[in-house]
């Protein structure tokens, strides 16, 4: 048997046994509790807050699906949110440009594959994409839009981007059209017996000029330059192709033309990219010059059924130029987030294109063993088929246009459309851009 004091320190080191253990309990209480880890994971810390990246984008015609990709990628990568924000404006390039100077650069952006973007990724602004599963899957004859002239591969194609002309096969009909037109002076005659039939024959955004740019801007570049000058691309790099002629005046020429006989809608200057849309399938005009990144909009309106067709911008007795190139993709920039920013990207490569493809229907930039859907609509896979099948094609007008020249050719066709420009005005402006860009390039 105890004595008392024995007793009474017997009690003493129980009770600072239990409040030792009870300290220890707390600080595990304060530490979070957490389960072991799984055999190849590392244990997860709740103190450390998820890394926000931003998410700067150019989608006007599928914000909600954007937003769909990023919540979708947080919630099975919770370490990491996504700040999206939207470009605004005409152009990518304007977005950018602004960033780019105050250094206030986003983690993940949408790029063209142009001359500004590689410019961007060769002074190491832009993160090199290669060693990435989704460059590994694009199509190869993609690739070399996205290389810079130093070989850093600096983005991934948003999809494979071509223009076309989608059309109401009811309206067709009911003016007498049997036959689709094989050259401008053939689309103009249909344009006229639509008109005499009491329809509005196409829509022209006059009020939004980059689907201008995309649509018949770069259709008449590639058929009165293209075919003349093989070496096109390095001539607009060096600053020596000729535009200033004729047939540069003619492009501007013909995209007034078609407004100035009254073949579009009255209010053409004043019209953005989505009253376009919305007047086509509301059957308010018989024609759209868009994009295959539009044709989950424009190919299933509930009233007429839809066909689509090579723009025939060429002269009679020529072969049709088509246009063919690289979406605007997507780029990581070089900043402290770009790991996180490269899973991004795998996912919006990868499982998140499925996302926005089944919107828009547009055609992935991956081989068909890639992530997502390999093709969109039949109707804009067999004419992409057409399209690669052509000898020769042109490039959308924002992969190849120094981003300068980008933001004056928008106001070029707005002033062409409103008389303020001659179309030769308009030419030589436009060649005297690009001389000096690439004066300043060179230097």
């Amino acid at each position: 048997m105890q004595s008392a004091p024995r007793r009474r320190a017997a009690g003493r080191r129980k009770a600072f046994l239990a409040c030792a253990a009870l300290a220890c309990a707390s600080v595990l209480l304060l530490a979070g509790c957490k389960p072991a880890a799984a055999p190849g994971q590392a244990a997860p810390n709740a103190a450390t807050a998820p890394v926000t990246i931003t998410a700067l984008i150019w989608a006007p015609d599928w914000p909600e699906e954007m937003q769909r990709i990023a919540a979708e990628f947080t919630r099975l990568n919770p370490d990491v949110k996504v700040d999206v924000q939207f470009m605004i404006g005409n152009s990518v390039e304007e977005n950018l440009k602004p960033k780019v100077a105050t250094r206030n650069l986003p983690d993940l952006m949408s790029v063209n594959p142009n001359p500004y973007a590689a410019e961007l990724a060769d002074q190491g602004v832009l993160a090199d994409v290669g060693n990435t599963q989704a460059w590994q899957r694009v199509r190869p004859g993609l690739k070399a839009d996205w290389i810079s002239p130093n070989g850093k591969r600096f983005g991934i194609a948003g999809g494979v981007a071509a223009t076309l002309i989608y059309y109401n096969k009811e309206m067709f009909a009911k003016a007498g059209i049997s036959h689709l037109p094989a050259d401008f002076g053939e689309f103009l005659t249909v344009c006229e017996r639509l008109k005499h039939a009491g329809f509005t024959p196409i829509y022209w955004n006059g009020g939004f000029p980059n689907l201008i740019g995309n649509g018949a801007f770069s259709f008449g570049f590639a058929n009165n330059i293209v075919p003349k000058a093989p070496d096109w691309k390095a001539r607009l790099g060096d600053g020596t192709l000729a535009l200033d002629t004729p047939a540069g005046a003619d492009i501007f020429a013909k995209i007034r033309t078609v407004a100035q006989r009254g073949y579009t809608q009255p209010n053409y200057m004043q019209s953005g990219y989505d009253d376009g849309i919305r007047a086509f399938v509301e059957g308010k005009t018989a024609m759209a010059f868009e994009g295959t990144w539009a044709a989950g909009a424009l190919l299933h309106p509930k009233s007429f059924e839809v066909g689509v067709f090579v723009p025939p911008w060429n002269d009679k007795g020529a072969a049709t130029v088509p246009v063919i190139g690289s979406e605007t993709g997507f780029a990581v920039g070089e900043t402290a987030n770009k790991q996180a920013a490269m899973r991004f990207l795998e996912f919006i490569a990868g499982d998140g294109f499925a996302i926005q493809q089944k919107k828009r229907q547009n055609i992935a930039p991956f081989l068909p063993t890639g992530g997502g859907a390999a093709a969109g609509d039949p109707r804009i896979a067999a004419y992409l088929a057409q399209v690669e099948a052509a000898p020769v094609s042109g490039s959308p007008y924002y992969s190849m246009l120094p981003a300068n020249t980008i933001d004056l050719l928008h106001l070029l066709l707005q002033d062409v459309l409103s008389n303020k420009l001659t179309p030769q005005q308009a030419a030589h402006r436009l060649q005297a851009s690009i001389r000096d860009e690439a004066r300043k390039n060179n230097k």
